[in-house]
Order: C-alpha cells, then structure tokens, then sequence
C-alpha cells in the first residue's frame, strides 16, 4: 500500500507518491488546489493507498504558518471521504528551497528550473521522502 504527499499551495498542490514498500518517494502530478479534493479521492479509489500526509510550513520559530489552517480546514473535510486511510501531517520546512536546489543541481534548462509546477512536486517528493524515513526509524 502506497502513501501519498500533498504540498499544499493555495494555487496548486505538489503530489508524491511511495513505492508499495513505502521506500521511495516520486513525484506525481501537481494539481490545482481547487481540483485536490476530487483528484485525492479519485486516486485513492483507483490505486491503494494507506494513508496521506500533508506538509505544514512552519516558520524558523516552530510557528505554524498561516496556510496552515487553510490545510486544516481541507483535512477535516476530505476525512470523511477518505476513510478508512490515515491523514498525517509533517513538517516541510525548506522543502521548496531544497526541492530548487535539486532541479538546479540536476542541470535542467533555466526555462524548466522556473517552472513552479516542476517546484512543487518535487518538494512533495522531498517531504515524503523525509516522512518515510522518520517512520522508518520510529519502528
């Protein structure tokens, strides 16, 4: 059973997606936020998938950023439709300056290195990714 990242935005959202091992984190799609409710509960009925998790911003000083209710919000309203799956929710510090150094580091065109699309979904991949491991080491 496969996990799934969400980097939330409030114009769109980055997808990663687990192997079924729940190993290695890839990069799915990046969807309009309007569009992330259908698109989760359509995705979770055609594949298997254990759980979601969320990233929640904080700022240097452990503070919630304000995007965080907004993705609070959206959790409790996609809980009922998501049930039985599990919805976690992990820290994403830096993960879009981490997910920019990469794409940099990967030798891409200035052109595909600017798209924030691209920027999104690797920063869910970076997010599950670290998520995985932290309970990869909590066993």
């Amino acid at each position: 059973m496969r996990v799934i990242a969400v980097d939330y935005g409030s114009k769109r959202c980055g997808i990663a997606v687990s192997d079924p091992l729940k190993i290695i984190a890839t990069p799915l799609d990046t969807i309009p936020q309007n569009q992330l409710k259908s698109f989760l509960i359509s995705y979770c009925k055609d594949n298997e998938v254990e759980g979601l998790v969320f990233g929640m911003p904080k700022r240097l000083n452990n503070q919630p950023n304000p995007i965080c209710k907004d993705i609070e919000h959206f959790i409790s309203q996609v809980q009922e439709d998501l049930k039985p799956r599990y919805i976690d929710t992990y820290d994403e510090r830096f993960t879009s300056k981490i997910a920019q150094a990469s794409i940099l580091a990967s030798g891409v065109n200035k052109k595909t290195r600017s798209d924030k699309s691209l920027i999104d979904k690797v920063s869910a991949s970076i997010l599950l990714q670290d998520y995985l491991s932290y309970k990869q080491n909590i066993k």
